[in-house]
């Protein structure tokens, strides 16, 4: 059996809890300028019909008396670390997909928890001891299922689909909920008479295929209620990164600097959680027609220290010319190892150098966020930091 584990309404429900005035109020979190997106809606404001990735401003018509925060991502990292703590105490076998999802294989487990339905009901329980939130659990044979179910009665939803309910389950389900069925593929099983799984497993797989490619066979495959995905409990992390629209949209690269700093400290500090090390650094910047660009380059060794992911950034920035306004500027770290692979150290470096001192400050302020709060100590905003190549790293 199969449980997938769905916070409610994730930020909004974090700000809620955070802040008890706002107690039954239509908490809507995202870019707070009429240039954002909606990141997440409390239940009170999707009444009003306000969504996820919806424009602000239309959320802001839709809702006026609707309370606006700007993101918190700290603090719902730190939230979520919490959660997977939680469910890690259900299964060894526990996969996060996102921030605010995760997959647990609870198979052979009755002896030890109970049977699925007790088991949803403890993580739950666990889940809101621990954090003050609901989730909504889904437990099912296949993870695409569970996945399906869990939102089948959000918020605080509890369902579970036994073996012998789920033929009859899958053959009643509309395509349009099965993931990996998006608008265009949805439009071309309609014309094709197919509305739910139980009508895709009256056709032949080469038929599916030809219509939606190799999507075709996943789809066949699903409708006759065979899943070959599993929960992994190891996710290698492929890349790391942070970004942000801006208020207002800028030409000035001292400025979108600023901006890559708070973005580097992020990254850096995610990279150190995770025990990785980068060897390559790019940036993403958006403009104001929407068009995108990245850019990237080597680090000289790998590493997670954030002056030296900053440093390359901005280099990456200076050398970058444009003469059209930015909306958005993003940096992150890639081709990601284990931090205790062997590093090949420069042959004329010093003992104790000045890149290895930075990385004690790093470490510092890590310890200190960790205790205090992200952002309770942090460097400079409006100024560049010390070149780590300079002659002090403070």
């Amino acid at each position: 059996m199969i449980v997938h584990v769905d916070m409610d309404a994730f930020f909004a429900s974090v700000e809620k809890k955070d802040d008890s005035a706002l107690a039954g109020r239509c908490v809507i979190v995202g870019g707070i300028s009429d240039r954002g997106v909606v990141s997440a809606a409390s239940y009170e404001a999707r009444k009003f019909g306000v969504r996820s990735a919806m424009p602000m401003y239309r959320a802001r018509r839709l809702c006026a008396e609707g309370v606006f925060l700007a993101p918190r991502p700290w603090r719902y990292k730190e939230i979520s670390r919490r959660v997977m703590d939680v469910l890690s105490g259900f299964s060894p076998l526990v996969e996060p997909v996102s921030i605010d999802e995760a997959y647990l294989d609870i198979t052979g487990c009755g002896r030890l928890l109970g049977d699925p339905q007790s088991i949803g009901a403890k993580i739950k329980q666990a889940v809101r001891q621990d954090t003050g939130l609901t989730c909504s659990v889904g437990i099912t044979p296949l993870k695409f299922l569970s996945k399906i179910a869990s939102d089948l009665e959000k918020p605080d939803g509890l369902v579970v689909i036994s073996e012998k309910q789920t033929a009859d389950f899958i053959y009643s389900l509309p395509v349009q909920k099965v993931p990996g069925v998006g608008q265009v593929a949805r439009e071309k099983l309609q014309r094709m008479g197919i509305s739910t799984l139980g009508d895709a497993a009256g056709y032949d797989k080469a038929v599916l295929v030809r219509h939606l490619g190799s999507f075709g066979t996943r789809l066949h495959e699903l409708s006759t209620g065979v899943d070959r995905s599993r929960v992994s409990a190891v996710r290698p992390v492929k890349s790391v990164s942070s970004e942000q629209t801006l208020a207002a949209d800028t030409r000035d690269k001292n400025e979108l600097k600023t901006h890559l700093l708070a973005h580097a400290e992020d990254v850096g500090r995610q990279l150190r959680r995770h025990r990785l090390r980068a060897k390559t650094v790019f940036i993403k910047i958006k403009h104001s027609d929407f068009t995108q660009v990245t850019r990237q380059a080597p680090l000289g060794q790998r590493g997670n220290c954030s002056a030296v992911l900053y440093r390359t950034g901005a280099d990456l920035l200076d050398a970058y010319s444009f003469d059209k306004p930015v909306r958005l500027v993003g940096l992150g770290a890639a081709d990601l190892a284990d931090e205790r692979t062997p590093v090949q150290q420069s042959l004329f470096a010093e003992n104790g150098s000045l890149h290895d001192k930075w990385e004690k400050i790093d470490t510092a302020m890590d310890a200190i966020w960790e205790k205090y709060g992200v952002r309770k100590i942090t460097r400079a905003r409006g100024m560049d930091p010390p070149d780590p190549g300079g002659d002090n790293p403070a």
